[in-house]
């Protein structure tokens, strides 16, 4: 063998080396580190989480708004029953100063009775 192929061959060896050396240096740097995957997986939580939370908060905005208006329709009906209580004892008293009674009323309800407190 003659000079020229020993440094060839030693060379070629020293290039073969140097390449594997850089494989796997790119192959160690480029590889995912657990904390890597732990921020990942923190990412993807807390992304679901958003998510989950801004659907609660539209829920809830819903719930609100039903709420708001089940508060306006019962406080009408409040309204309603006063004003009918307050006819009712309007008519009898006008019945009963033409000098005549009014028929007797039926029972109330008992689920009426917790609401309507009078004697008509």
């Amino acid at each position: 063998m003659s000079n020229a192929e020993v440094w060839t061959a030693v060379s070629g060896g020293v290039v073969g080396a140097a390449s594997a050396v850089a494989t796997f240096w790119g192959g160690w740097a480029a590889r995912r580190t657990r904390g890597d995957r732990r921020r990942d997986d923190f990412t993807v939580v807390t992304d679901r989480m958003e998510k989950e939370i801004g659907r609660q908060a539209d829920r809830l905005d819903e719930l609100e708004a039903a709420a708001e208006v089940q508060e306006q329709r019962l406080e009408g009906a409040g309204v309603a029953i006063t004003y009918l209580i307050d006819r009712v004892r309007g008519l009898t008293a006008w019945i009963r100063s033409a000098g005549l009674e009014p028929p007797a009323a039926p029972p109330i309800p008992e689920r009426a009775r917790e609401f309507i407190h009078h004697d008509v």
